[in-house]
């Protein structure tokens, strides 16, 4: 018997009992009556093994090589091919000639077969969408249940000390980022200790209206232009802080020994190469570099 997954496979004569009538008392088994010259047959098939894929072997699919199983071609009346025929507690419950769409195949078989749950998000992923999105605490929820099964997972740690600093707990998120091991989330690491960075220097800064009323009187205040920025990052205002910066550093780049240019590049960590402001700025950055 070949095989090509355990949920798909060749009956015959001698296994057809077995395998599609004993097999339809557990899971309804979907036989493709089928023969190597008929061209439907083969546009068919290839949508059957889709479908039972889908089914994550909640459905069974038989296939019967009609020109070799000529016993079975006659026990079942077959009489024009494709034939399709469901089974279902040891009888056969529904079924088609001819190609059919997916949609009417699909059709056939809701009332018969259960479509299996979709499987279960993975927790990080489901974190980190959250934490993108600012739910802050919902992330937070998901990460403690994931570092509560498992305590070193760095990527976890890592969004979760972020999720702290975001709620102002930085020393309890550089706790967290300390117990940080490996170079593999190098990147990551870098970019939640930027966060950190800015979250600090803005609690100690001039609030935002005050900043912006001194580069109203004096656009050249670059102590101010600087702050407003920092300020902007720790309220995640990411564009309108890398325009400041990058303003900043055209205009004047050796403030406070090339400041701006430091800070850009901690922004760039902060929010990951992949982030379509860091790619935009670091071209910016780079003309005015050269």
């Amino acid at each position: 018997m070949s095989q090509d997954t355990p949920y798909i496979f060749d009956a015959t004569t001698l296994t057809f009992d077995q395998l599609v009538i004993q097999n339809s008392y557990l899971k309804p088994v979907l036989v493709d009556f089928w023969a190597e010259w008929c061209a439907p047959c083969k546009v068919l098939m290839p949508l059957l093994k889709q479908i039972a894929e889908d089914y994550q072997g909640e459905l069974l699919l038989a296939k019967v090589d009609c020109d070799a199983e000529q016993d079975i071609v006659a026990r079942f009346g077959i009489r024009s091919l494709p034939t399709v025929v469901l089974f279902k507690d040891g009888q056969p419950v529904d079924g088609f000639t001819g190609a059919q769409p997916e949609s009417a195949i699909r059709a056939l078989l809701e009332p018969h077969v259960q479509m299996p749950p979709p499987a279960a998000a993975d927790p990080l992923v489901q974190a980190q969408e959250l934490f993108a999105e600012g739910r802050i605490a919902d992330a937070e929820a998901v990460l403690k249940a994931l570092l509560g099964e498992d305590n070193s997972n760095a990527a976890a740690l890592i969004l979760y000390a972020r999720c702290l600093a975001e709620r102002g707990e930085l020393l309890e998120a550089q706790t967290v980022l300390d117990a940080v091991k490996g170079d593999e989330h190098k990147a990551a690491l870098a970019g939640a200790r930027a966060q950190l960075t800015f979250l600090r220097e803005a609690a100690n800064l001039p609030d935002v209206a005050d900043l912006k009323t001194r580069l109203a009187k004096d656009p050249q205040d670059d102590e101010a232009a600087h702050q407003l920025a920092i300020q902007q990052l720790s309220r995640q205002q990411y564009e309108a802080a890398l325009e400041g910066l990058l303003r900043l550093f055209i205009r004047n780049r050796s403030y406070a020994e090339g400041l701006a240019h430091k800070t850009l590049l901690q922004v760039f960590d902060l929010l990951g190469n992949d982030h379509p402001l860091v790619t935009t700025y670091r071209r910016k950055l780079f003309a005015a570099l050269y």
